[in-house]
């Protein structure tokens, strides 16, 4: 396993996460691979800031000493970090912008999974601004303002646009060419059709803060291929 480092000085590393790689250690089965692992065998020390979900790609920050990743942490906590994700979902939004304020907690049931509820759930609060309409699809821009587990998800599963392959809050199925090519044939080579994206479509873009040592970082990750693919098929058979 390679991760792309984005940013590298004497107290951060800023990683781009591929998608289905742990940001940790998994306590029930340690042999899967994570970033934090991979990180510990090429530093002496690294100390974890902040997780984004196994599926979803993008910007994830670690501190090389605990000074730093106490302040950083710090700046989680108190909402002064600047989180962009960019996500594909299910239809064409009604509004191009929106709020989408509603508490949540975890299941009382289902173990990993999170549920709105008005009384016993923690404050949450998701910005969305349509990037694209793309008919069956659209491309959004989420600023969280909270950190909660799976916000974004279950946020946009209450609004009724879902994010494209969430197994959890969605549907699970894979994105194929011939839901969006009428008349779609396979080619002489392929015995069945490949999907453009199977995985969950969510990605973290951008994070921004103020550094230690006063510095301004505000580290990017481009758009993963699967998701742009899909973006581009998108525009060519639907948008027209």
């Amino acid at each position: 396993m390679k991760i792309d480092i984005l940013y590298e000085d004497d107290h951060y590393i800023i990683v781009n996460k591929p998608s289905g790689t742990l940001s940790i250690p998994d306590r029930h089965n340690e042999e899967l691979p994570s970033v934090l692992g991979w990180l510990r065998r090429l530093y002496t020390n690294v100390f974890v800031v902040h997780r984004i979900d196994k599926e979803t790609s993008g910007v994830l920050c670690f501190t090389k000493d605990a000074e730093t990743h106490k302040y950083t942490s710090q700046l989680f906590e108190q909402r002064k970090m600047k989180k962009l994700y960019l996500g594909i979902v299910h239809g064409t939004l009604q509004d191009p912008k929106g709020t989408i304020d509603a508490p949540i907690m975890e299941h009382p049931v289902i173990k990993g999974k999170m549920i709105i509820h008005q009384k016993q759930g923690k404050p949450s609060r998701t910005d969305y601004e349509v990037i694209e309409s793309l008919g069956m699809y659209s491309l959004l821009q989420f600023d969280i303002l909270t950190g909660r587990t799976h916000q974004i998800r279950i946020h946009m599963q209450q609004i009724g646009h879902p994010i494209v392959c969430d197994p959890l809050y969605g549907k699970s199925d894979p994105v194929f060419i011939s839901e969006l090519k009428s008349r779609y044939k396979l080619s002489k080579n392929e015995e069945e059709e490949r999907p453009i994206l199977s995985r969950m479509a969510l990605h973290a873009a951008r994070l921004q803060f103020m550094g230690l040592q006063e510095q301004a970082i505000n580290i990017e990750a481009p758009l993963p291929k699967d998701m742009q693919a899909m973006l581009n098929q998108c525009r060519k058979w639907l948008k027209k």
